[in-house]
């Protein structure tokens, strides 16, 4: 059976189910998570998505994340999709709620960031691999253009980013 994606309201409220292959088809409103993770030096995972991926295959991604199922939890979804992917199970930290839309994805994103405290499982079907990266290295690579990286992440998660590399390094980063 088809995995059943969690549709939202504009106002953040869950509305419905519907197939994930119909959602991508008619660019429904879903929930989804991303989720940004460090290394205990402070380091972003940046990595590249396969190129089977139903959205923005091939991309970079500085998150890992993904559609909510029907009856999750946002919560939930994050746990479950950063285990699967990159095979991280620390403490989430949320970020808030915000919303993206482009001719591809239309969502309520549940942001969160946390710390692989040991290596990463990196989950063959969905990523290519990937390295870690200092925050400003990874900025650098955005502006630069030099690697195509998933809008959504860079506009919802980018001048958190940003805002990080700021930071004197004793500020606890």
């Amino acid at each position: 059976m088809e995995e059943q994606a969690a549709l939202y309201s504009e106002q953040g409220a869950v509305i419905g189910r519907a197939p994930r292959s119909r959602v991508r088809r008619e660019n429904l409103r879903h929930g989804a998570t991303g989720i940004v993770v460090f290394n205990p030096q402070g380091q972003v995972y940046v990595h590249q998505r396969t190129w089977s991926k139903d959205l923005y295959p091939g991309l970079f991604d500085f998150t890992a994340g993904g559609v909510i199922q029907a009856g999750e939890d946002p919560f939930d979804s994050a746990r479950r999709e950063a285990a699967e992917e990159l095979g991280v199970r620390g403490e989430l930290v949320s970020l808030g709620e915000a919303d993206y839309a482009d001719a591809h994805a239309r969502y309520r994103a549940f942001r969160y960031w946390t710390i692989a405290p040991g290596p990463l499982e990196l989950q063959a079907a969905e990523v290519l691999g990937g390295e870690w990266m200092e925050v400003s290295e990874l900025l650098a690579q955005v502006d630069a253009e030099r690697w195509r990286f998933m809008p959504d992440a860079v506009a919802l998660f980018l001048p958190w980013l940003a805002s990080l590399a700021a930071l004197p390094p004793a500020a606890g980063r």
